[in-house]
């Protein structure tokens, strides 16, 4: 029977990690990450970008709005909040 340790726990997990910028932090310990993207149109081919927003845990309240940051996929903190800031 193998052992399992607590770091490769951790390696299997995936971790999505994500840049954007900050577009509100109204919130106590959440900001608000708009996350761009460009997309090649399936038929067409043109490349178009697409903006999504996540909500990510800041425990410390240190992102302000215009910051560019990291945020990495953890497990669920509330109802929308799955993503933390690196």
């Amino acid at each position: 029977m193998k052992k399992k340790t607590e770091n490769s726990k951790v390696e299997n997990k995936k971790v999505n990690t994500l840049k954007g910028v900050v577009v509100s932090d109204k919130m106590n310990k959440t900001i608000v990450v708009s996350v761009s993207r460009f997309i090649k149109h399936p038929l067409y081919g043109k490349f178009y970008k697409v903006n999504k927003k996540y909500k990510a845990h800041d425990e410390e309240n240190k992102y302000k709005v215009g910051d560019k940051v990291e945020i990495a996929s953890a497990r669920p903190i509330s109802k929308d909040k799955k993503f933390v800031a690196i």
